[in-house]
């Protein structure tokens, strides 16, 4: 049997830990006769699983006959692109060619008897969507790790009006928090902050712990540990049991840890870290070198006021660097984070 396990970003791989409740809350929102919310925004740090997360929803809503999906590219041209994969489904097409919507001057069909060719892409849009009502269908468009680019922000800005146009469609984004956080911060676009945002937690640790006993044959005890290693994870919770299949034979667990900081390091860590500020590294480094997590101690440490390290630990948090769950304290979220650190300053 192949290692059940992957390095792979985005892909699903064969052992994974869903999250049932998340996914759940967005499946049953998009499907209310009446939905209060048609967009939604998934954030999380590097290998927090967003993608699969965005996956696992898409796939879900495919198999609902009323329900039609659209994956998008964000370095495209993204209006070009949506009307393209609408004009090419199947199902759909020929009725466009029944409505006399003859979309031949943007590239799309070909020239249709006794109709006027549509020149602009959103009023095209526009009537596909109306199509797709007629036919009482609903459209998932979902964009994986967005930016604030030209291409996001026109799309993002005609997504509004077909919103105020009570035309069925959905929107499921996902991306770092910085960059949904410089998006939605477009003066163009403030409608994004009353958008609901997903900042994905932890896997369940039972879940891990579950996974890991299951896979490798493991007494409840050392899958436990394996499952603290992680955090929950994700990247994490893939990278461990990667290197416990490849070395079950001739490693311990503690022999494998040294192989585990490495791919940490290299396929994640040195990104987040490159991508902190000075002052957040420092808060960061104070951390790790004192062991300190009570919040109080930490400001006393930085000569940092409360409203000062709060802005910090806000950010530190959002970026899926900080565990803030317990009153008064704050930790890393991150497995081995510490430690990864510690080599930085030197």
């Amino acid at each position: 049997m192949n290692n059940p396990f992957t390095l792979s970003f985005g892909k699903k791989p064969l052992q994974y830990v869903s999250r049932i409740s998340q996914t759940r809350e967005i499946v049953e929102k998009f499907n209310d006769i009446e939905p209060t919310e048609q967009i939604y925004m998934i954030i999380g740090v590097r290998g927090s699983g967003k993608t699969v997360t965005m996956t696992a929803i898409a796939s879900e809503l495919r198999t609902m006959e009323e329900w039609v999906v659209v994956e998008l590219n964000p370095t495209r041209d993204l209006l070009q692109s949506l009307a393209a994969k609408l004009y090419s489904l199947p199902e759909m097409h020929a009725h466009f060619v029944q409505a006399k919507l003859d979309f031949s001057f943007l590239g799309l069909g070909l020239s249709l008897e006794n109709a006027t060719p549509v020149t602009d892409i959103e009023n095209a849009i526009e009537l596909m969507l109306a199509e797709l009502q007629r036919r009482g269908k609903r459209l998932l468009i979902t964009v994986d790790e967005v930016i604030n680019s030209e291409y996001i922000r026109i799309f993002v800005s005609a997504f509004q009006i077909f919103l105020r146009r009570e035309y069925p469609l959905f929107l499921l984004m996902t991306g770092l928090y910085d960059n949904i956080y410089n998006l939605q911060n477009d003066k163009s676009l403030t409608f994004l902050y009353r958008a609901p945002k997903m900042i994905l937690e932890p896997l369940n640790y039972t879940a891990v712990r579950k996974q890991y006993m299951d896979t490798f044959k493991l007494d409840i005890e050392t899958a436990g540990v394996m499952a603290g290693l992680t955090k929950g994870y994700p990247f994490a919770f893939q990278v461990l049991g990667y290197l416990y299949w490849e070395n079950r034979d001739n490693k311990t667990l503690e022999g494998i840890l040294p192989e585990y900081d490495q791919y940490l390091e290299e396929y994640v860590y040195s990104k987040i870290w490159s991508e902190a500020s000075p002052k957040d590294q420092k808060i960061l480094i104070a951390m790790s070198q004192s062991g300190e997590t009570k919040i109080k101690n930490i400001r006393q440490q930085m000569n940092m006021t409360s409203g000062q390290f709060s802005i910090y630990r806000e950010r530190l948090k959002n970026k899926g660097i900080l565990d803030v769950r317990t009153y008064g304290e704050v930790s890393f979220a991150l497995p081995r984070f510490s430690e990864f650190i510690q080599t930085r300053m030197f």
